[in-house]
């Protein structure tokens, strides 16, 4: 395999993932260069919604694919936004609505309580028909801060505040935030996996 398809629409995810893949010999090329349609993202889990979209991206460009499905878990929200994280205020919500809604539902809330993971689950296929997939998991915890800090990063980043690190995940150099998150870590088990696949 010396090419595979990034199934996501995100600009900002395809940037990181093909940071990450850098050091494998392989072309990782963004679903966009395909013009792969969007797809519906009907599961309810985030296993579901990755298989469906690593899935439609191999059936339409006839090369392995990658999908990331990640979101946010809050305790106190009994794990809410989770699957809907990146359309928590609206299907056509922005980061800044998410985090308002996020910081509007917690508001008052002290902040021992104010507990939650980024999950990612990333999916490896090698063509649509694939019986068994690559599923490689891993989780960040953190707690949700009350205001914004920090300007990198993209979704809930600047609102998730890494204890072990003393500050948010959107203020983290892109190599350390890399090193920590749900999608650095479920990443390096996907390239471990794809290296004993081989």
């Amino acid at each position: 395999m010396n090419k595979l398809v990034l199934a996501t629409g995100n600009q900002k995810k395809v940037k990181e993932l093909a940071a990450m893949l850098a050091d494998l010999d392989i072309q990782v090329v963004p679903q966009s260069e395909f013009a792969v349609s969007e797809v519906a993202e009907t599961g309810t889990t985030f296993v579901e919604n990755a298989i469906i979209k690593a899935r439609h991206a191999a059936k339409a460009t006839g090369l392995p694919a990658v999908a990331d499905d990640s979101g946010l878990e809050v305790d106190l929200l009994q794990g809410r936004p989770g699957v809907y994280s990146a359309r928590f205020a609206s299907d056509n919500a922005t980061d800044r609505d998410n985090i308002d809604k996020l910081l509007a539902e917690l508001s008052g809330v002290p902040a021992d309580l104010r507990t939650a993971r980024f999950w990612c689950v990333l999916v490896f296929m090698r063509h649509e028909n694939d019986p068994t997939p690559l599923i490689c998991q891993a989780s960040w915890e953190g707690l949700i801060t009350e205001e914004l800090r920090g300007q990198n990063g993209f979704g809930y980043d600047p609102v998730f505040f890494v204890p072990g690190e003393g500050c948010t995940s959107a203020e983290l150099p892109a190599e350390r935030k890399n090193q920590l998150s749900h999608r650095g870590q479920a990443l390096a088990r996907l390239k471990a996996a794809l290296a004993a696949a081989d």
